[in-house]
């Protein structure tokens, strides 16, 4: 079932994150999974000339690919984001623009030769929505890469997430969960070849996974 995003309030929401979150003083770097120095690296997303990453955040995985000589273009719901990360890794050639993504990608006319999410767009925008989208925008042969935390057992589909706790001004937006096999399958649906979605295992035995997901144009 949809459920019903309010996009001026989920601004609202992330430009609060942006606050908190934005290090000016951090270093570029990608990294697919939610332990610094563990998992998958560039290689997921082959030898890309150009990228675009959808909730790109602090930017920081832009800068580390526009340090490798790709094109770096991200987008991202937040404007007070988009102004942080912007002026910080513009000197790099990055490229970051401001809206909510299911508009921004239907809006757009180019073509990337890899689009991304690391724990981002892919993560908060309705699946069967988004992935027609951003298959639209690659182009021949190009790849779609998003990680996230895995699904809990039992909860599938749209989660509502507080922002910050349970006290406060209710802030919220929603999250997607699924199973790795119902991953593959909006994927296929969406018109991509080759899917491969798996639950990395965590540096630490009993800690979160991390979901990887790999789709081929």
């Amino acid at each position: 079932m949809p459920v019903p995003h309010d996009i001026p309030a989920e601004t609202e929401l992330w430009d609060a994150y942006a606050e908190s979150a934005f290090d000016p003083d951090a270093e570029a770097r990608l990294c697919w999974t939610q332990y610094a120095g563990h998992g998958p690296g560039l290689e997921l997303l082959g030898t890309p000339e150009s990228v675009l990453e959808i909730g790109c955040g602090t930017g920081r995985a832009l800068a580390h690919l526009a340090g490798q000589g790709v094109k770096a273009t991200g987008v991202d719901l937040s404007p007070r984001m988009v102004q942080l990360a912007g002026e910080r890794w513009a000197p790099l050639g990055v490229r970051i623009e401001q809206g909510e993504v299911l508009d921004w990608l239907a809006a757009d006319g180019e073509r990337y030769d890899a689009i991304y999410s690391v724990f981002g767009a892919a993560w908060f925008t309705d699946p069967s929505r988004l992935f027609p989208l951003v298959r639209a925008r690659l182009a021949p042969g190009g790849v779609f890469v998003f990680s996230q935390p895995p699904a809990i057992p039992g909860a599938y589909g749209p989660q509502g997430m507080y922002k910050g706790g349970f006290a406060g001004k209710a802030m919220f937006t929603y999250r997607y969960s699924y199973k790795p096999t119902v991953w593959e399958r909006f994927l296929l649906r969406a018109g991509f070849t080759t899917v491969l979605a798996e639950v990395i295992a965590p540096p630490t035995p009993g800690h979160i996974g991390t979901l990887i997901v790999q789709a081929f144009a």
